[in-house]
């Protein structure tokens, strides 16, 4: 791996992405918010400065990276955008750690938050804006928006793109990644244009509205609303919300394909009819408990079970209820929704929803052998064989997600946690659901961690929303004894003598 073209490469990804702070600059100057102008003019300067640095490393034309290069631009991009992002923070009077948390977890499309205090006269309302919109950035995947323009800057977009894919069957979005990815962004900037006029059209203020927007679609949930969606008591923006929840954890891909040239691909699809099914099931157990157990009526229930059932499966973590204080039954039914998760090629987070369906698949094969030990049983997705090759992937990284939860749920209960709160801000973090339970419940936060466990969850959502493989991969003793500067020599060949 060619240390230098990553760094260069990770550079002018890095220089593209400033430009992101120009919106938040530009509304705290229309606003007359002069320390805000003050922290996204810096941001913009410092990162677009460094980012010239790395980019300057190395200049040539990079017309094919080696698989362990496209890994390590991903995983770095994603490290030095959440780092560049937290910059407005801090000058805003958050420290490091709280910082990093805060824009790694908006890039990854957690929603966990670390703030206390909501006041947008003390933070600004460019402060709130800036949260929502890494975010949105994070949704389709920051790679997804650069393979844009990385054929202008020396090379293809395909191999990045691919970096962030499994082996999951349904989830390469096109062989012409640059095509596919100039529509797929175009589908999730029109959806989320409609979600911000259906909201208005609610009688929620537009601030509230592009914010709330801008993290629905991209399964976030950051709010600038204290109590989340919740605090607008608004029946009819839930009702709304919880569509596009629903769209957002959805394959993007598949939406394109249903709104553009079969309407019916989306009943024909395995994946959306278990996501959806799963839904309903959720939304079904919960409105009965809630109708039981609490004063709510029927509609009320229903509502607020479709909303949480949504919100979590597909990662948003929006809240319209504080369901920390539901019965045990309804925790247990939030958290099988959480382990769930979205669509693969969806903005949700998490190991998707087409990993375990296939595990399903593969357990149901498996009692069937037992019966008839002799009988050829093919496993089909989408009436094609899958191979053993791809179901042992997708073994590999559902074991690793599970052990990855009970690692760190394990160290933050030595940190002194108790066991609900340590396992299911575990779930949160590493799925990038958001909201846990006990402190770290959806009117909650995660401000009474301390630093080193901050760290510790700052780095889960990013390995999390990398899949965890992507990471790990990295540190494989192949991918070490391989670092070089400039050049690579594959194996087999001799290092030729430079001249």
């Amino acid at each position: 791996m060619r240390v230098l073209v990553v760094w260069a490469l990770v550079g002018r990804l890095l220089r593209l992405f400033s430009f992101a702070f120009v919106p938040p600059l530009v509304f705290a100057l229309f606003e007359g918010h002069w320390p805000s102008v003050a922290e996204f003019g810096g941001a913009f300067a410092g990162t677009f400065g460094f980012s010239y640095l790395f980019s300057a490393i190395h200049k040539e034309e990079m017309d094919y990276l080696h698989r362990a290069e496209a890994l390590a631009v991903v995983a770095l991009t994603w490290l030095s955008i959440a780092l560049f992002g937290a910059i407005p923070y801090m000058f805003a009077g958050l420290d490091f750690f709280d910082s990093f948390f805060e824009s790694m977890s908006g890039f990854t499309t957690t929603g966990a938050t670390i703030l206390t205090d909501f006041s947008q006269d003390h933070w600004g309302r460019a402060f709130f804006l800036w949260r929502s919109m890494t975010q949105w950035f994070g949704g389709l995947g920051v790679i997804a928006l650069f393979v844009l323009v990385l054929p202008k800057l020396g090379v293809a977009g395909r191999q990045l793109f691919f970096a962030e894919a499994s082996d999951a069957p349904g989830e390469a979005v096109n062989p012409q990644i640059r095509h596919s990815a100039s529509r797929l962004w175009i589908l999730y900037t029109c959806l989320t244009l409609l979600l911000i006029g259906l909201l208005i059209a609610t009688d929620m203020d537009a601030y509230d509205a592009v914010c709330n927007s801008l993290t629905t679609l991209s399964a976030g949930g950051f709010s600038p609303n204290p109590s989340s969606i919740m605090g607008y008591n608004n029946p009819t923006a839930e009702w709304i919300l919880t569509i596009f929840m629903v769209l957002s954890g959805m394959s993007y891909p598949l939406i394109y394909v249903s709104l553009t040239r079969r309407p019916y691909e989306l009943l024909r699809d395995e994946e959306f009819r278990f996501y959806f099914l799963v839904i309903l099931i959720g939304t079904a157990v919960v409105a009965t408990i809630l109708w039981i157990n609490t004063p709510l009526d029927t509609e009320d229930s229903v509502r607020t079970a479709a909303f949480q059932a949504a919100s979590l499966i597909s990662s948003t973590g929006f809240a319209s209820a504080d369901f920390n204080l539901w019965s045990d039954a309804a925790k247990v039914m939030l958290v099988l929704l959480m382990i769930v998760g979205g669509c693969a090629g969806s903005a949700a987070g998490g190991p998707k929803a087409i990993r375990h369906l296939l595990v399903l698949k593969h357990v149901m094969r498996e009692f069937k052998r037992t019966l008839h030990p002799r009988a050829v049983l093919a496993l089909k997705y989408k009436g094609r064989a899958v191979s053993d090759n791809i179901m042992r992937t997708i073994f590999t990284l559902v074991v690793i997600y599970v052990g990855v939860y009970f690692m760190l749920g394990v160290v933050l209960g030595l940190f002194g946690h108790d066991m609900v709160t340590s396992f299911s801000a575990a779930l949160a973090i590493v799925g990038n659901v958001g909201p846990a339970f006990n402190e770290a419940g959806p009117m909650g936060n995660f401000a009474f961690f301390g630093d080193p466990e901050k760290l510790l969850m700052t780095l889960g959502m990013w390995i999390g929303r990398l899949e965890i493989l992507t990471v790990v991969a990295l540190l494989h003793w192949h991918v070490l004894r391989d670092l070089r500067w400039r050049r690579f020599r594959p194996h087999g060949r001799k290092r030729k003598t430079p001249a």
